[in-house]
């Protein structure tokens, strides 16, 4: 079985970048960062959402490793007990779970051919490949607001920035940022760089 990449990070001391990287990565150097400068305040941003992180520097290198996550567990092997039979198709995915639709939908989800399930599925999977770019923008629009929320709440041009942001209007946004500290505006830059609408010009 696949095993997902960890998520990647980045951490912050008060407006500068500090560290990138996945979190085992950011341990070691955040911790020698605070041993070193106990008044920093850290930040640490998921890539993917904008979320914060938390990572609990106290104590030594050694009680920070210890308290992380442990990696993922191996899929089971062949000869391990098998797991109690459940609803759907487990072994392809399939995970059986409550629909409730009007009675029309019902009927015409009963002509289809495979019937209701594999109908569904392809509606499913069709509106999934049709959303795809504006699921993309909405999640890079989210997560560059979550971290420039965090890091420059209180920057001049942050109203019109988010207002620009969630339009899809690039080149607004770039002039509304374009004061803040370095550091902060290129990560959020990079985090909202597939928010911006095809048709914006740059």
């Amino acid at each position: 079985m696949h095993t997902p990449a960890p998520p990647q990070l980045t951490a912050f001391a008060g407006k500068r970048k500090v560290a990138a990287g996945p979190l085992h990565a950011l341990a070691q150097t955040l911790k020698e960062l605070v041993t070193r400068d106990p008044d920093a305040q850290i930040l640490i941003f998921n890539d993917a959402s904008g979320s914060q992180v938390d990572l609990n520097l106290h104590g030594s290198l050694a009680d920070v490793l210890q308290r992380l996550p442990r990696a993922a567990t191996p899929a089971p092997q062949d000869d391990a007990p098998a797991p109690a039979r459940t609803a759907g198709r487990p072994k392809l995915g399939v995970v059986a779970r409550e629909v409730t639709l009007l009675p029309r939908h019902w009927e015409w989800l009963a002509t289809q051919p495979g019937g209701a399930s594999v109908a569904l599925r392809k509606l499913v999977e069709h509106a999934q490949r049709g959303n795809k770019l504006h699921d993309e923008q909405r999640q890079a629009r989210e997560a560059a607001y979550k971290v420039m929320n965090a890091l420059a709440g209180d920057a001049p041009g942050f109203e019109e920035a988010s207002r620009a942001l969630f339009a899809g209007k690039q080149a607004a946004f770039l002039a509304c940022v374009q004061e803040w500290p370095a550091d902060v505006r290129e990560h959020v830059l990079q985090l909202a760089r597939r928010g911006w609408l095809e048709s914006e010009e740059s």
